[in-house]
């Protein structure tokens, strides 16, 4: 990998300016998202669609925007601001846990103790919905309940991440395909994210089953084996982590009622290790995720079919072909559940 400097692009003066003629306000973080202060999440009804469409390209851009306030957000409410974005609907497939609540579907109710929410979820590098061909366009997070001593999560900026491989690495990577372990949906590694236009990696750490190449010089494809894969994962790892120091990842601490929206094409993310500390040690930490309709089918290159089937007999020979759970283990030390 090379080491360039942030890739994250600077906050648009346009949106800025957007922004501040409802009365709100905008900042950049560093190095990437923005926090708005000012806009009124509980509103009966969306900013004038001038704003959405300004925040959308903030976060296609620098990958996230948080929401600030001191007044606690309903959880209604959170709902009816992830409908702002992408797909403007809600689409959720997680469980539900008895402490969510009114046992609403669309809440994904994360925590660090087993009597308030799921624990353990997200301990690795990855994007929300890869088992959907059409993946979810943005995802939101609420923080309930700000643990004392921190637990945050991770953001990588996918585009800035695509830049910082090398030539050799980004030529290979654009003729790899990932399968989805539990559906078979097959998305490829390397995609032009709809709203920056700019090439962005995409790989599930914890869901993939299989990863096709592509050859060069021929249409031929294979799996790629164990070794390759494991390869791939580990180097895939290594330059998210690599933005925490190169000014393209940010290790993201939650203020009390943050309500936090990523564009899930362009960033990646995964729950700081602290997140998943118990109360007695970090203090309790309640969290909601809204997960929000795709609008575009990030569908495979090279002729490949956006399904397959995954748990039947590979269709390309020797290689990774595993279905269901969490896919290939590429490291049996670090900790996955999704």
């Amino acid at each position: 990998m090379t080491q360039p400097s942030s890739s994250v692009p600077a906050l648009s003066p346009v949106a800025v300016a957007t922004v501040e003629g409802v009365g709100a306000s905008i900042k950049a973080l560093r190095p990437m998202g923005a926090v708005v202060e000012g806009l009124d999440l509980s509103a009966s009804a969306p900013p004038p669609a001038a704003v959405v469409k300004a925040l959308e390209q903030v976060m296609a851009e620098r990958g996230f925007v948080v929401f600030r306030s001191d007044k606690a957000l309903a959880a209604q409410d959170f709902l009816q601001a992830s409908c702002w974005w992408g797909g403007k609907m809600l689409h959720s497939t997680h469980g539900v846990h008895p402490a969510t609540p009114g046992g609403n579907q669309h809440l994904f109710r994360l925590s660090n103790d087993t009597g308030q929410g799921i624990v353990g979820v997200g301990p690795q590098w990855h994007n929300d919905g890869s088992f959907n061909l059409d993946t979810f366009s943005h995802a939101g997070y609420h923080m309930v309940r700000r643990p004392e001593r921190g637990g945050g999560t991770y953001f990588a900026h996918q585009a800035a991440a695509f830049d910082a491989l090398t030539p050799a690495q980004q030529a290979y990577w654009r003729r790899l395909s990932s399968v989805n372990a539990t559906s078979g949906v097959v998305h490829p590694v390397v995609h032009v994210h709809p709203i920056s236009k700019r090439e962005c990696i995409w790989l599930h750490l914890g869901m993939t089953g299989a990863v096709i190449e592509k050859a060069p010089d021929m249409d031929a494809f294979c799996l790629l084996d164990a070794n390759e894969l494991r390869q791939l994962c580990r180097e895939y790892n290594d330059v998210l982590n690599a933005g925490l120091n190169s000014g393209y990842a940010i290790a993201f601490e939650y203020e009390e009622n943050d309500c936090l929206f990523i564009d899930n094409l362009s960033v990646a993310h995964r729950a700081a290790p602290e997140a998943h500390l118990p109360p007695e040690q970090q203090g309790l930490r309640i969290m909601h995720r809204s997960t929000i309709k795709g609008v575009h089918d990030l569908k495979p290159s090279f002729g490949l079919p956006a399904h397959l089937n995954i748990y039947g007999p590979s269709p390309l020979g020797e290689g990774v072909w595993q279905a269901g759970g969490l896919g290939f283990r590429w490291d049996d030390d670090v900790p996955m559940q999704n």
